[in-house]
């Protein structure tokens, strides 16, 4: 990581409060998986064309997430089972700036549509307001409960030129119970558009390197790690959950 945070060190800077008027809670994401060990070479060739968001002075953040789903894994088994409409429940803390927000991300039919509205802390317990707030979104909030912990490291590039944001994912980490999964060495990319762009420098970099979009969201590799086959059904993942297990653990 040290490479990788003397190579930010070139990036011209964004502050949050400029990155949020570029908005992008409709849209299209398109994600990439690759070893750390490439990190600083990509983000070299980024340099001219993105800038990088800082903050608190730091431009590798940390987050915290924590999923929610129903008791019997309804939106998991939506993404397992290619449902063209689908949510994402979690409440997420920025540890830097120490910020908490309750988050619904909805799926239909390719676009990513995000809401979200600040709360205190996670919550184990959903209170009467993130339960009036879900239900704008999820009619049947039955049996809403807590899955699992995610915590990993962001770097966040935000295009000099186009309404493009990408954010690329480290030091990835699940937690339930007594359970802990990690991925160190793998990294998560998530490119995001108002439409899909393949003109995009960094998707070209991506197809120059042989490497190809790859759909499958850290809450789906976390439940699959922390529960058991009995729990979920995976047969459609496991050659994607293979990939980033060798992707990981390659030197």
């Amino acid at each position: 990581m040290e490479k990788v945070k003397e190579v930010l060190s070139d990036f011209d800077v964004i502050s949050l409060e400029e990155m949020d008027t570029a908005g992008l809670m409709d849209r299209i994401d398109t994600k990439f998986a690759f070893h750390i060990g490439i990190l600083p070479e990509i983000l070299k060739e980024l340099v001219k064309d993105y800038r990088v968001l800082e903050v608190q002075g730091k431009r590798i953040s940390s987050y915290e997430s924590l999923y929610f789903d129903k008791s019997a894994f309804d939106f998991y088994k939506d993404h397992h089972n290619k449902k063209n409409h689908r949510f994402k429940i979690r409440f997420r803390k920025y540890a830097d700036n120490d910020l908490y927000f309750l988050e619904v991300k909805e799926k239909i039919k390719g676009r990513t549509k995000k809401k979200r509205i600040p709360v205190q802390k996670f919550e184990y317990d959903l209170s009467q307001n993130s339960k009036d707030f879900i239900h704008k979104f999820v009619a049947d909030q039955e049996n809403l409960e807590p899955k699992l912990w995610n915590t990993y490291k962001r770097i966040t590039l935000v295009s000099q030129d186009k309404k493009e944001r990408l954010t690329l994912d480290t030091d990835l980490k699940f937690e339930w119970k007594n359970e802990a999964r990690q991925y160190p060495q793998l990294v998560i990319a998530e490119l995001k558009q108002e439409k899909l762009d393949r003109g995009s420098i960094f998707y070209r970099m991506m197809r120059s390197k042989g490497m190809r979009p790859y759909r499958l969201s850290k809450y789906c590799i976390g439940a699959i790690e922390l529960y058991s086959e009995k729990e979920l059904k995976y047969n459609r993942f496991k050659k994607k959950l293979l990939k980033l297990k060798l992707i990981n653990d390659a030197t």
